[in-house]
């Protein structure tokens, strides 16, 4: 299958979402008819796939739970084989603005990578505490990775041009953190650049966060360690595997 030039892939990773996918696969639709929706069910224990076709989605069910990362490249795979050229990923929880895709998107015209930054003067979204002591460390260390500067190096609403969907196919960590901070130093190691620009989140929808205040605890040291990892372990890839010259 070949898809339009212009149509862009939203992979909704969704775990036990079914509360809040049906409502976040419409807003999406509803944007721009370019965007075309597959929602991961990760594993689901509730009516979250069912849900998600009834909106509109593509829906590819895992059979067990496998984390974003797991869900996320299934999802980069499911682009590459139908061949779309960009991909983003937003939350089903419905804190990432549909609204805010495009602007998302338009990073990938200077770099192969955009993350929507919730810490770059848009919206009110902060955090208090080791967590937001460790999402600076984070991205201080992850800026010097990546050669730019970058302020929110966990932020999940990111996309994907033709070289990073290529580049997430052969190497998306599951692991803690994986799919945020390994899967991005991964990609730098490999010649992909990234860039970042200003979002705003908004509220979940339903159900609670999946940290609470003793997550949030330990997230410093578990973040940090994480990071540690990623930078050790350089996966043999080249330019020429992420699609650049050799």
């Amino acid at each position: 299958m070949t898809v339009d030039p212009d149509s862009v892939l939203v992979i909704v990773p969704a775990w036990n979402e079914e509360g809040n996918v049906g409502d976040t696969v419409r807003e999406i639709v509803a944007a721009d008819p370019k965007y075309h929706v597959a929602v991961i069910d990760d594993g689901s224990t509730d009516g979250t796939a069912d849900a998600a076709r009834a909106a509109g989605a593509i829906v590819l069910s895992l059979p067990f739970n496998l984390g974003v990362g797991g869900a996320m490249r299934t999802g980069f795979t499911y682009a590459q084989r139908e061949g779309y050229r960009r991909a983003i990923q937003v939350d089903a929880d419905g804190q990432h603005n549909p609204a805010d895709i495009e602007k998302v998107l338009g990073g990938l015209k200077i770099a192969d990578i955009s993350i929507g930054a919730r810490f770059s003067d848009v919206g009110d979204y902060e955090v208090k505490g080791p967590r937001k002591w460790a999402m600076r460390v984070l991205a201080s260390v992850l800026s010097r990775v990546a050669k730019t500067r970058l302020t929110d190096v966990t932020s999940g609403f990111r996309a994907a041009g033709e070289r990073a969907i290529r580049q997430y196919v052969r190497y998306y960590p599951a692991e803690y953190l994986g799919d945020t901070l390994d899967s991005l130093v991964a990609a730098c190691h490999a010649g992909l650049t990234v860039t970042q620009v200003p979002v705003a989140m908004r509220p979940r929808r339903h159900g609670k966060p999946s940290q609470g205040p003793i997550g949030s605890a330990i997230y410093l040291l578990r973040s940090v360690f994480a990071l540690q990892l990623a930078i050790m372990r350089r996966p043999a890839m080249t330019n020429a595997d992420a699609g650049g010259p050799a």
